[in-house]
């Protein structure tokens, strides 16, 4: 079980550890920041330094839980597995020889031409 956090208390965080390298810190904020949830609120003004830095770190989130894009039909879905849920198709090395496999047997039970 995952412990809950307080996101008002991990913004604070993230502000002390920025904020001293703030290369102006006279010029005052340019933000305010603020959250509210069941575990806590805070509201946060914030400088131009800390600011950009929220947001760099926000772009450079990646979610864990984002395995790409279906090929088949653009899902963003994949399970850990790399299947998509929305058309089936199974992605990676996985779906390749599953892939690779149902050709060859669709084509063994294709009848061949010719045969007598």
């Amino acid at each position: 079980m995952s412990t809950p956090f307080d996101p008002a208390a991990v913004i604070a965080k993230f502000v002390d550890n920025v904020a001293p390298f703030d290369p102006n810190p006279e010029s005052g904020p340019v933000a305010v920041v603020g959250v509210r949830t069941a575990l806590g609120e805070g509201v946060f003004a914030v400088g131009d330094h800390v600011i950009r830095a929220m947001c760099r770190a926000l772009e450079q989130y990646h979610d864990p839980e984002d395995r790409g894009t279906c090929a088949e039909c653009g899902s963003r879905r994949l399970d850990e597995n790399l299947h998509c849920p929305d058309c089936g198709r199974l992605h990676g090395i996985l779906g390749q020889v599953i892939a690779e496999h149902a050709r060859r047997v669709a084509a063994a039970d294709e009848p061949a031409e010719g045969r007598a």
